[in-house]
């Protein structure tokens, strides 16, 4: 199964749109990211198994792989942690399929909590969809480029 969602990234300072793209299959479990990660992005596999289990959902024994486009885009830091773990969730049927297009950006901790990401101005003004899921630090700055979208 596929699941779609919008995301960004920071380029300097400027925010670049993102998809990221999660598919669930049936084979070995394994969790691969591909399309540009730098080092924080390749360590969201270990932050989003840990921050899904933490909060009481399962983790699925099958094979994930995340993509992130375009692929020719460098994506850093952590802030797609929270799009790929809802991508995971909705792609593993935890989460319903018929969502509305969500955009989402957000550092997870271990524990499941959504953690502030830098840049959530140029970010929030960059990522499409009806709603933007955003930590409740960020909001606030959200808010100003994305108005009424923004959830915290």
């Amino acid at each position: 199964m596929l699941a779609t969602l919008a995301s960004a990234t920071l380029t300097g300072v400027e925010g670049r749109s993102v998809t990221v793209e999660v598919h669930v299959a049936d084979g070995l479990p394994g969790f691969s990211i591909v399309g540009l990660p730098d080092a924080s992005c390749r360590e969201a596999r270990d932050r989003v198994r840990a921050a899904i289990v933490s909060s009481g959902a399962s983790w699925p024994l099958r094979r994930i792989t995340v993509n992130l486009a375009p692929g020719g885009l460098p994506k850093a830091g952590a802030g797609l942690d929270l799009p790929i773990a809802l991508g995971v969730l909705q792609a593993s049927g935890q989460l319903p399929a018929e969502l509305p297009s969500i955009g989402a950006f957000g550092e997870l901790g271990l524990d499941g909590g959504i953690r502030p990401v830098p840049g959530a101005l140029p970010l929030a003004d960059a990522v499409a969809g009806e709603l933007v899921l955003v930590p409740v630090v960020d909001a606030q700055a959200a808010t100003h480029v994305a108005g009424d979208r923004v959830r915290p």
